[in-house]
């Protein structure tokens, strides 16, 4: 475990190289390491010393380090039958010992190096090699003691840059596993030298250098994902195995003159405890002692077992590598950030005496390796530690520094580590935001302007990450414990991107990026929240809101209502702190109202309130605190058990302890609280003082020590030896370890323990004592809640930011002039327009609207030309117009006071003649006009019409069939026509057309369908009051509305009552023809046609709107008859089955009857009217009376041809058939007696009306429809035979149709005759008198028993009597003479048949039979003789005589 965790044979550092080369023959092996030989040699003889000639003396011997490289070529090729088990240390240690020999030149070191190099990167040995973990060892060992001669500068370069490539390549060849942690760390130390010492070379071996030291980096941190935790791996010591170079950057001029790498770090290990350079680097002595300096085997070998033995055993680090190696490493990275002598960099420091080569340099490493390690850092507890404490501490003094380059790496660091390790990174994610990245960027504390570009960067980048806002309110401004991150970051972000004052710089564009990119953020999120339902309500009640925790951090079904609750709890707290911040007592008062304490206060919930509360006055508290009191002692004592101080030296729980009030200034009270504190100290820590009193002894002693070291008036500072005297004999009557003292000594001045801690106001620097609260936090908090994609916070954040959001987008889309930066406004925008229609916030949505309609070009005081070219031109325009049309179609349904806007848009549009040709159209007139509004769209190359001046028509025009054609041609009518206009402006008309297009505004009205009712009352009601502008406006707008309602007949009763209020208003005041009227009239007219197949329970409510015709003014009237009566019938003939009501066809008959004597409408409303009566289709008991109105209005009507009169009197005397069939329909479904005479009752009603308005067309002064309506009205008086009318109905029949219509008639001929008798008038007398005498005997039989049967037979008789004695032009009528005797014998024989008229009959006052008689004879006296002869009269009398004789007989 430990160790590296590779499938077997595989390596990933070997990956660079795999395509390198192919696999070597055996041959091919034994040829290369021959050729690396000779190449060796030759160099090696080119050189004085190695080119002496071979001579037999004995002092003339061949060099040792020729005779090894001879030796191994005579046997190389001897091994070319299995390489694998040759040992590499015989072809190896050869070239080792050239490279180790301190008599070579650079040149001939060079070539061995790149042997070496060459015999690695081909993988002639790998992991299967015999020794290959000890030859990887000593090639190591060797590089690192690497001595040559140095010739000249430039061949001193290039064996650095061998050095360089071979330690390179031994970590990338297959056989690196077989690297010990001690041979990585040998690796990485001997790189830092190079790196060290290429400070004084070129340029290019200095990059060559630290990118060897990246790539070794990568390399092995690369590994670390398939590493096994070590058992005891946080017990693991860090040494100092990598680092002990001396980076004193003035250290360059004094290299070796002859390269020897060790000279560099003679001392590697040794000196642990070295003081620490200005540049924060650990710093070793550099020795030049003589011309050819260098470090002997023995010595560097003693340096590097020191090491072993020193930190974690030589078995560790001897283990091939993993862990160990890692944590020495990362260590020293981290090392090489240690700054100043406080522990801070100072950001008002000169940056100019500051050199940021260093850190850079470690930062990069460092960033390196996180990015490769990742999550893997989590699964080892030691380096986890190194990034949570000492890494992260580092990060935060670096991050206020005046580099932005430094800054820039560091705010990369720290968002890897938040995208690898946020969860273990918690506290110190929120310190370094809000001390580091909101401090530079807020402009507040002297940082430059790159600084806080850097800042604000860095700031955007974490909000870009998806769910990295989201986590930030779930875990910092829901944690009662932590600022309240999110809230910040908004108000920055909107706040910066305000340009106050100035002009739109990149950092505007900047901030404003963060704020889209969190909105865009939650926009992608929505639709996957918890439902309300699933949020329990917060109960107010007391609880110890410190102790609240959540059942499961990683279940969104539990986590999301506990954060809610703690940010419920934590405005309360916030709140609650402001009143105590007024006032201590009446603020504890308020907490216990507000149920944050409990009704009777104890010491535990009010210490946990001190400890725990953001935002109270550190002052108050260390008064509170150092009170003697009794309750506010206790207090004091519950707020010190709060505190974990186990494992902690005393000042740094001093530190902690002091960090959360301001210690008093009175001595009593100071005692008291530290007295709390040595109590608790003592309690949790005893290992090294005897008791609480030592404790306190001391506490007072750092406190006293640390004003003395740090206060500027106090000249002459305690020294050690000062401060350990002071303390002599305190520990129980002993002495304190020296070392514990001197720790404690040095601890207190490096860095100053903050007496006055800050108030939480602003964003505060780190100091170190701070750092330390973090840590200890850090130890203690909640866990950290991860989200994923679903926005189960986001309308708690979305509440937050869109004000501000809006506010900042708006100002900056007035300002940009680029149009990626209006194209991000808009997309923001649009994405708050999406949240705020999720979230139901009508208000945002309609304060979006107002604000994007103001970047239109219809809100500015332009031309016609003007506004189209802006357009078509201006980005920001077009962008902002298109905008508000995607609101209003994708989110109608949450716009209210935002239609307003909207509806002057479509208008401006509207007058601009832009807007395509149906854009007030409804779905059904989509599809009839779809191919002409094509056409129109086009703008015309000869003309094109501006803005449409609605004027008053003065003359009625032709009709039309179709509404929506009537309506073109009153718009083509009042159209004007502008001359040609230039190619440019045609571009533009028709470019504009396009963008408009492209808005689907039609889209608005045709799909109104789906908004929500609140949404659509407003709807409607905006375009009403858009209306009030002008006629033109108050047209369209009438047009839109009519399209509104006929595309919701589903919900037409929402808003029908506007929309007919509105209506009826324009038709009521207007007194002339004008558009809007027409367009009133015909709207209302459309809807009802519409409609009335699919509302029957409306139909009432939409015919009864009709009525509004009926009020038009009669010039109005006059003007719109024709086609007003067309679409009348039209509606009839669709929709007459729908119509039940007489209400409604009241309506409908009342608009058909006023046609009968127009001149032009009367054959649309005859048509229309015969559709009803033909054959009683659609005559019901409710309109058969309006009907026979109408019909007997066109009878009567001398507008038409007198054929259109007989067919109107035709259909009234044909609808008797309808009468009998729904008397016989009523007899077969009416069971009970008084409902039947009820329906006959109504039947016989209708009947008689039908009668009356017959007799009515039979007085006509037309021959042939007076004639005619005589023969109808006979036919319809027949038809009641059928009908089983009531008995006094036929009375009333004679009183008012009969008996009045042959008086008048009379009255006429007698009138007519005095010019010139006519014969048709002679006939109208026949017609009149058979009428008369056919009724009468067609009642005969129900009428005779009645008791006026007398009067209405003495009626006929008298008729009959005058007709007879009339004269026209002094003679009487021949005709009526004959018919009328005739007539009169025919009814007596009927009389005489039914036994109605018998001889002595007593019918009324007077004998029935002598008043018969005395009327017959004055008309024909021999007709009674001629009924009644003689004989019959005495056998009548003698048959009525002998009943009347038989009683006097008895």
């Amino acid at each position: 475990m430990g160790y590296q965790n590779h499938p077997s044979g595989s390596n990933s550092f070997h990956g660079e190289y795999k395509s390198f080369h192919s696999k070597l023959s055996k041959g091919a092996v034994a040829s290369m390491i021959n050729s690396e030989i000779g190449a060796v040699l030759a160099v090696m003889r080119r050189n004085v010393r190695w080119g002496v000639r071979y001579i037999a003396d004995d002092d003339q011997l061949e060099h040792s380090l020729i005779h090894s490289l001879k030796e191994l070529r005579k046997q190389i090729f001897s091994w070319q039958s299995n390489w694998e088990s040759v040992d590499p240390k015989l072809y190896i240690q050869p070239f080792l010992d050239v490279i180790l020999s301190d008599e070579t030149g650079a040149p001939i070191t060079g070539v061995a190096l790149s042997s070496v190099y060459k015999i690695l990167t081909l993988d002639i040995f790998t992991l299967e090699t015999v020794n290959v973990g000890e030859a990887m060892h000593i090639i190591v060992d060797a590089v690192k003691s690497c001595r040559f001669e140095v010739t000249d500068p430039a061949s001193e370069e290039v064996v650095l840059m061998k050095i360089l490539q071979v330690l390179l390549a031994c970590i990338k060849s297959k056989a690196s596993n077989g690297l010990s942690n001690q041979d990585i760390c040998t690796i990485v130390n001997t790189c830092l030298r190079v790196v060290h010492q290429s400070s004084s070379k070129s340029e290019l071996l200095q990059r060559i250098a630290r990118h060897t030291m990246h790539e070794l980096v990568r390399c092995i941190f690369s590994q670390l994902p398939y590493i096994s935790p070590l058992p005891n791996e946080s017990e693991l010591h860090v040494g100092d195995k990598v680092g002990t170079v001396d980076w004193d950057q003035n250290s360059g001029e004094n290299k070796v003159e002859n390269g020897n790498l060790g000279s560099v770090s003679d001392t590697l290990g040794t000196d642990k405890d070295s003081p620490i350079s200005e540049i924060v680097i650990p710093e070793t002595q550099i020795k030049n002692e003589e011309t050819k300096t260098e470090v002997s085997d023995e010595k560097r070998t003693e340096g590097s077992d020191d090491l072993n033995v020193a930190a974690n055993g030589e078995n560790s680090m001897m283990a091939p590598f993993g862990i160990p190696c890692m944590v020495e490493i990362f260590h020293f990275l981290c090392t090489l950030l240690n700054v100043g002598e406080n522990g801070e960099v100072n950001s008002r420091s000169n940056p100019i005496a500051f050199d940021e080569d260093v850190p850079l340099f470690a930062l990069g490493l460092i960033n390196s390796a996180i990015e490769l390690g990742g999550p893997s850092f989590r699964e080892h507890p030691k380096l986890l530690t190194l990034i949570q404490d000492e890494l992260f501490g580092n990060l935060m003094q670096f991050g206020v520094s005046m580099s932005p380059l430094i800054l820039s790496t560091v705010c990369s660091i720290v968002l890897n580590l938040y995208l690898s390790l946020r969860t273990e990174l918690k506290v110190q994610l929120e310190s370094f935001l809000s001390c580091v990245l909101l401090r530079i960027a807020q402009s507040k504390h002297g940082s430059s302007y790159q600084q806080q570009e850097v800042a604000m960067e860095a700031l955007v980048d974490l909000c870009r990450q998806r769910t990295f806002m989201a986590e930030v309110f779930a875990n910092f401004d829901c944690d009662i414990t932590c600022s309240n991150v999110f809230e910040d970051v908004s108000n920055l972000l909107s706040k910066s991107a305000f340009p106050v004052n100035g002009p739109l710089s990149a950092m505007h564009i900047l901030a404003l990026d963060g704020l889209i990119s969190m909105v865009q953020g939650m926009a992608e999120r929505v639709g996957e929240e918890l439902s309300a339902s699933d949020v329990p309500a917060l109960e107010e009640g007391y609880e110890d809101f410190w102790t609240v925790r959540c059942e499961n951090y990683g279940d969104p079904n539990l986590w999301v209502p506990f954060v809610r609750k703690a940010k419920h709890i934590k405005k309360k707290l916030m709140l609650g702190a402001e009143h105590f911040n007024r006032d201590p007592k009446k603020g504890l008062q308020h907490l216990q109202g507000m149920h944050l304490l409990p009704e009777e206060l104890d010491p535990k919930s009010v210490a946990c309130f001190f400890r725990y509360t953001c935002g109270l006055d550190k002052n108050l508290i260390g008064d509170y605190l150092g009170n003697h009191d009794q309750f506010c002692v206790q207090v004091l004592h519950e707020f010190a058990k709060t505190f974990d101080f186990q494992n902690m030296n005393l000042d740094a729980a001093l530190r902690l302890f002091v960090g959360t009030f301001r210690l008093p200034g009175e001595s009593q009270k100071i005692s008291r609280v530290l007295e709390a504190f040595s109590e608790r100290y003592h309690e949790q820590s005893p290992q090294i003082l005897a008791d609480k009193d030592a404790a306190l002894l001391l506490s007072y002693s750092i406190i006293l020590l640390n004003t003395d070291h740090h206060n500027a008036q106090v000249k002459k500072k305690m020294t050690e030896e000062a401060f350990i005297r002071n303390n002599r004999n305190i520990n129980g009557g002993a002495d304190l370890p020296r070392e514990y003292l001197s720790e404690l000594y040095h601890s207190i001045c490096d860095s100053e323990i903050q007496m006055i801690p800050d108030q939480g106001t602003g964003f505060q620097m780190m100091t170190a004592s701070q750092w330390m609260s973090v840590i200890y936090k850090s130890k203690e908090t909640s866990p950290y809640i991860l989200c994923d994609t679903a926005s189960y916070l986001d309308r708690d954040m979305f509440y937050i930011v869109f004000g501000p959001t809006i506010a900042a987008t708006s100002v900056v889309f007035e300002q940009a002039e680029q149009e990626d930066v209006f194209q991000r406004c808009v997309d923001g925008l649009l994405a708050i327009a999406k949240l705020s229609a999720y979230y139901h916030l009508n208000s945002v949505l309609d304060d979006l609207v107002v604000s994007l309609c103001k970047f239109t070009p219809f809100f500015a005081q332009l031309s016609v030309d003007e506004a189209v070219l802006a357009l078509g031109e201006d980005a920001r325009a077009r962008m902002a117009t298109e905008a508000v049309f995607v609101i209003a179609n994708k989110y109608g349904d949450y716009i209210s006071s935002g239609w307003k806007n909207i509806l002057e848009c479509v208008l401006s549009l509207q007058k601009l003649q832009i807007l395509p040709a149906h854009i007030a159209s409804d779905a059904v007139d989509d599809v009839e006009l779809s191919t002409s509004n094509l056409e129109q769209e086009i703008p015309s190359a000869k003309s094109l019409p501006v803005v449409s001046q609605v004027q008053s028509s003065a003359t009625p025009r032709k009709s039309s069939s179709f509404i929506g054609r009537f309506s073109q041609l009153l718009s083509f009518d009042m159209e004007e026509t502008k001359p040609l206009l230039p190619e440019e402006e045609l571009a533009a008309y028709k470019e504009a057309r396009g963008i408009v297009k492209d808005c689907h505004i039609d889209s608005i009205f045709l799909d109104s369908k789906f908004l929500q009712a609140e949404s659509l009352q407003k709807l409607v009601n905006s375009l009403i009051k858009a209306a009030e502008k002008d006629e033109a406006s108050a047209v369209f707008c009438l047009e839109l509305l009519i399209a509104v309602t006929l595309n919701n007949r589903d919900r037409i009763l929402l808003i029908w009552q506007t929309v007919y209020e509105h209506i009826s208003g324009i038709v009521q005041s207007t007194s002339t023809p004008c558009a809007l009227v027409e367009k009133a009239v015909f709207g209302v007219l459309k809807i009802c046609q519409r409609l009335l197949p699919y509302k029957e329970n409306l139909t009432d409510e939409l015919l009864k709107s009709l009525q509004l015709v009926l009020k038009l003014d009669a010039r109005v009237a006059d003007a719109y008859c024709e086609p007003i009566t067309q679409e009348v019938a039209r509606l009839v003939k669709a929709n007459a089955s729908h119509v039940r009501s007489h209400i409604g066809w009241r309506t409908i008959i009342s608009l058909l009857s006023i046609t009968a004597r127009h001149p032009e409408a009367s054959d649309a409303g005859f048509e229309a009217l015969r559709f009803i009566m033909s054959e009683g289709a659609h005559l019901l008991p409710s309109n058969y009376i309006l009907c026979l109105d109408a019909a007997r209005q066109f009878a009567e009507s001398r507008v038409g041809e007198i054929d259109r009169s007989i067919l109107a009197i035709d259909l009234m005397s044909n609808s008797v058939f309808c009468l009998a069939r729904w008397s016989q329909e009523a007899k077969n479904s009416v069971g009970e007696d008084a409902a039947m005479v009820k329906l006959n009752q109504d039947i016989g009603e209708m009947w008689l009306r039908l009668v009356n308005n017959l007799k009515r067309v039979c007085l006509d002064q037309r021959d042939q429809v007076r004639n005619h309506a005589i023969l109808m009205l006979h036919r319809g008086i027949a038809g009641a035979d059928g009908l089983m009318l009531p008995q006094p109905l036929w009375f009333q029949c004679f009183d008012s149709a009969v008996f009045p219509l042959l008086d008048e008639l009379l009255d006429f001929s007698i009138e007519n005759s005095r010019k010139t008798f006519k014969k048709t008038v002679e006939e109208t007398l026949v017609l009149a008198t058979k009428l008369m005498s056919k009724a009468f005997l067609q009642s005969l039989q129900d009428i005779s028993q009645q008791p006026s049967f007398c009067r209405l037979w003495l009626g006929v008789l008298n008729r009959m009597e005058t007709y007879m004695s009339t004269k026209f032009r002094g003679k009487r009528s021949e005709k009526i003479h004959e018919l009328i005797p005739e007539l009169l014998k025919n009814t007596l024989l009927v009389m005489k048949t039914t036994g109605v008229l018998l001889p002595g009959d007593d019918i009324g006052s007077d004998s029935f039979w002598q008043l018969t008689w005395l009327h017959v004879k004055k008309i024909s006296p021999s007709l009674q003789s001629e009924v009644f002869p003689q004989e019959e009269l005495d056998q009548f009398q003698r048959r009525n005589a002998k009943p009347e004789d038989t009683p006097n007989e008895a």
